[in-house]
């Protein structure tokens, strides 16, 4: 060190809760840093001290107001550093240097002017291949794909200019067996090493990482050239981020600063250390926990026996640091395992895992019902906190859901997705109504929404929705327009009302309800009118169809009070309104078709989350691994141990391989598991610790967590069996709380009612319905009990065989002889008739005329392969009540067709029948099936057949 001062570094070692020691560390200045606690209440204000979230700063704050003991006092500067997260990336800005710097571009911007480059460059693909490979490929350019990309490529550059790599490196990193498409991806990257940067000098911004390097850098500096009077601490940082590693070597170096790390092992065996501390260090070596403190280090320029401890945890928890420390060592000196275990007695282990359970639940519900379970029963003590940490937020919200058993609220800082949250849903569903407006459940869903008042109260809206739904929403196939469902429901009460068998609640309809249901849906339509008439532009721009939405969602949400306080009320909707407001103030020119909107609207929803107010319940807390960072509760739950969840998977890089980003000094994923590992090993410092995990993540086994694995294998099985005793009583309960006694399933419905209410006359095809299920009969015929009409639909086999039916029976009716050479054309001219007036849609139409084109001609066909054997055609006959022997039953019937043959007999025709005729090999026989049908056809000509109109 050549006569220069060491760097003031120390240590709070895992057990030791981390701010609660800061605090007192340096009211008696055992941080070395010169305080002066006698010095009153303004003892505190030259302090300052960065730690490495905000919701660490809030906590450190509180603290220092605990430990205070004056009533009032300054307390010190907090700031965070913001290591690993875009919202805590907060650091001030201060300084003439500061002012000097190009404002960061905002992230919607950034990711609109990113989607436009791409779906630029996505468009010349196709040329590009072509010409380098002599091959074609198709690439989907939409503009939602675009977003997609271009929040990749953002991910991308944030890398690059945190880690402070060398684009111009790039051209260099192919092999030759990859440099032909290699040259693709580099074209596609140039979207960053020259486009993007041409936008920004022309904006006059920067990216928000190199905004965020460049103000910690300044700080660095500013604290190098004028060192303030008071002390300077730095708390909890790993120094992961190149930039904050300088500052924190700035502050160590300051007369009165400090840099207090988390966590430093110092019982690590040299040879394991000194792996770690390497240059270049294998890549097995990035998961360790210790990998970034010993590369913060060897930054800054210290060794590790120069760095003092700062608190003693107790013995059993001293000791726990060890067996955790043992457990996750380097996988090269694992040979040493057996020493070590040797070494180590039984009684040691388990007093150090005495306060540790672990849960290993069949399934993911399982799971979160014990961890609910074990947080109520830290908390059964007044006084005492817990938390759950995991990485998991479905299983987060599993157990926010299960301590709702309980009457608590935890309080969540994972937040809700923007999107499904109550304004969150409102407006996805208003943009799948109003510009997908074919489909009638967005409407539905729409019109039953919570939030959706229209100006009215709520509940004479929801009535409303029921009646629409019942009128113009169901039974039927129809192409739904949301702009005009006033005049739909109008017309089909009128259609509904001429109907000689009416819907079962059609006579319930009360002249108050037809009124209010047509209110409704006029409103609605003017309410989405605006985005409707954007819809309609040939092209649009993200401003222009934000504006449309603020105004349509605002129509939709105003209340009876003129107010919009459902939509824009509480954490959720100021968030959806500062997301609103950065549609419109966006400012690149990302233009693209409105039917796209949807799509791009979910694209870019899907960051945004909704961070909320503290819970009601403050004593139980849900955080993930960087809230948890430098937290301390009396119960700590570490949830979801299996691979791929804690820690998460090491995923590829979607534009370079680990070896392209080792030429870039660019750290490979495996980097974030190495500070994975660290935050577990902090996290079992705590006292009472419970380990989760499920044998089962959705339908597929669950591999556990490889530091749960190896920390049972070093801690050994007897060890192993005391933590799942310990763990199995949270198990039980939670198998309990479910419990209940079996019930015997109900019997199958055997319906007998008396014969004075049986029916005593069926149809035809009833019959097939009392065989095959007749509680069905029983429900209708006796219950009177209907069921709904589905939703409105396209035109289907169902309805295909209407149309077709009617073609034919008019072709039949109009008595043409299908020997007659212009049977065909008067059949297809019959045809476009039907179609014309059903008015299909051009698509469905489109595909059915070929079709009945095809069953025309084959129609013909087989008519005139039987035409000579037939008297007469009678279409549409009925058969009246007829008695079937003594029973007092009476049947009627229906044909398609009645046709009298010479030798007096008929035969009875079913349209959708002779439609499979057509197939090779159909047999032409009598096509009536079933008991009914088949019992009509026993009867012959003259009977009860009615020929019907001709």
């Amino acid at each position: 060190m050549n006569g220069t001062r060491l760097p003031r570094i120390l240590s709070i070692p895992p057990g030791v809760p981390f701010l609660p020691e800061l605090a007192d560390a340096l009211l008696s200045d055992r941080l070395g840093v010169a305080f002066e606690a006698e010095a009153g209440p303004m003892a505190l204000a030259d302090v300052t001290i960065y730690v490495p979230t905000r919701r660490a700063a809030r906590r450190l704050r509180a603290i220092f107001m605990e430990r205070s003991k004056v009533r009032s006092a300054i307390l010190p500067v907090i700031r965070p550093l913001g290591e690993f997260d875009e919202d805590e990336t907060a650091f001030d800005p201060q300084g003439a240097g500061a002012i000097e710097l190009a404002p960061p571009i905002s992230g919607l911007d950034r990711l609109l002017h990113l989607a436009d480059l791409a779906r630029a460059w996505k468009r010349r693909l196709p040329d590009h291949v072509a010409a380098r490979f002599d091959e074609r490929v198709e690439v989907p350019v939409s503009a939602a794909d675009a977003v997609w990309l271009a929040r990749d490529l953002a991910a991308l550059m944030d890398e690059i200019e945190t880690e402070g790599a060398d684009w111009t490196r790039l051209r260099e990193l192919a092999p030759a067996s990859l440099a032909g498409w290699w040259q693709v991806t580099l074209e596609f990257l140039s979207i960053l090493t020259e486009h993007w940067p041409r936008i920004l000098d022309e904006r006059g911004q920067s990216n928000p990482a190199w905004h965020r390097n460049a103000l910690i850098r300044l700080e660095s500096e500013r604290l190098r050239q004028s060192p303030p009077p008071g002390p300077v601490i730095a708390a909890g940082s790993t120094g992961s981020i190149p930039a904050t590693a300088e500052l924190l070597s700035s502050i160590a170096r300051l007369p009165r600063g400090a840099v207090v790390l988390p966590g430093l092992d110092k019982t690590i065996d040299d040879d394991s250390w000194n792996m770690l501390s390497d240059a270049f260090p294998p890549a097995a070596m990035l998961g360790h926990p210790q990998f970034g403190l010993a590369r913060l280090l060897r930054r800054i320029g210290i060794l590790r026996q120069d760095i003092a401890e700062v608190g003693a945890p107790e013995p059993s928890l001293a000791t726990r640091a060890v067996l955790v420390s043992e457990a996750l060592r380097p996988a090269a000196t694992t040979d040493r395992w057996s020493a070590r275990r040797a070494a180590a007695s039984a009684s040691d282990i388990a007093a150090a895992l005495s306060g540790v359970s672990l849960v290993e639940a069949p399934r993911e519900r399982d799971e979160a019902a014990a961890i609910a379970l074990a947080l109520r029963e830290a908390i059964s003590e007044p006084g005492r906190t817990a938390a759950l940490v995991t990485g998991d937020r479905q299983l987060a919200r599993r157990v926010a859901a299960e301590l709702g058993r309980f009457g608590i609220r935890a309080d969540d800082s994972g937040g809700t997705p923007l999107a499904a949250t109550p304004p969150g849903t409102l407006m996805t569903l208003l943009l799948e109504a109003a510009l997908r407006p074919s489909d009638p459940v967005p409407v539905l869903a729409l019109l039953k929404h919570p939030l959706l008042t229209l100006g009215l109260q709520r509940a004479a809206v929801r009535h409303a929705a029921e009646t629409i739904e019942l009128v113009a929403l169901r039974g039927g196939s129809e192409r739904l327009d949301a702009a005009g469902l006033a005049p739909l429901v109008e017309r089909r009460l009128a259609e509904t009302g001429g109907k000689p068998r009416q819907p079962f609640w059609f006579p319930r309809l009360t002249e108050y309800r037809r009124v209010a249901a047509l209110q409704v849906a006029g409103r609605l339509g003017e309410a989405i009118a605006p985005l409707i008439a954007a819809g309609t532009l040939p092209s649009a721009t993200v401003p222009e169809m934000a504006r449309a939405t603020v105004l349509s969602l605002e129509a939709l949400a105003r209340d009876e009070r003129n107010s919009f306080a459902g939509l824009y009320g509480g954490e959720v909707g100021e968030r959806l309104a500062e997301f609103l407001r950065g549609l419109v103030a966006a400012t690149a020119p990302f233009g693209f078709s409105p039917g796209e909107w949807p799509d791009i609207v979910a694209a870019l929803l899907s960051a945004e989350t909704v961070k909320p107010r503290p819970g009601a319940e403050r004593r139980i807390a849900i955080w993930g691994a960087l809230e948890a960072r430098l937290q301390s509760v009396d119960t700590l739950v570490i949830g979801g141990l299996n691979e791929g969840s804690f820690p998460r998977r090491a995923e590829a890089d979607r534009f370079m391989s680990r070896a392209m980003k080792s030429g870039l000094e660019l750290e490979p994923p495996e980097r974030r598991i190495g500070q994975s590992a660290h935050d577990f090993c902090m996290a079992l410092g705590t006292r009472r610790v419970v380990l989760t995990r499920s044998a089962r993540a959705g339908e597929t086994p669950s591999t556990r967590s490889r530091w749960l694995q190896r920390l049972l294998a070093f801690a050994g099985k007897e060890a192993a069996h005391e933590m799942r005793a310990r763990g199995e009583h949270l198990a039980a309960w939670a198998r309990e709380l479910d419990a209940a006694p079996q019930i015997r399933f109900v019997s199958r419905p055997e319906p007998k009612p008396p014969l004075e209410f049986r029916p005593t006359h069926f149809s035809v095809t009833e019959i097939e319905t009392l065989r095959r299920d007749p509680y069905a009969v029983y429900a209708r015929r006796i219950l009177k009990l209907f069921p709904l009409e589905p939703l409105l639909r396209d035109p289907g086999a169902a309805e295909r065989g209407t149309l077709f039916h009617e073609i034919l029976r008019r072709f039949c009716a109009s008595g043409t002889d299908p020997r007659d050479g212009e049977s065909l054309r008067l059949l297809l001219q019959a045809g476009r008739q039907c179609f014309a007036e059903l008015a299909l849609p051009a698509d469905v139409d489109a595909v059915w005329w070929p079709r009945f084109g095809k069953l025309a001609s084959g129609f013909i066909d087989w008519e005139r392969s039987r035409a000579a054997d037939i008297a007469e055609r009678r279409p549409e006959a009925r058969a009246e009540k007829t008695a079937v022997g003594s029973s007092g039953v009476t049947l009627s019937g229906y044909a398609d067709r009645v046709d009298v043959l010479a030798a007096g007999k008929a035969d009875i025709l079913d349209y959708k029948t002779l439609i499979a005729l057509q197939r090779p090999g159909a047999h032409a026989a009598c096509p009536a099936t079933g008991p009914g049908r088949r019992a009509a056809a026993a009867r012959r000509l003259p009977g009860p057949w009615d020929p019907g109109p001709r």
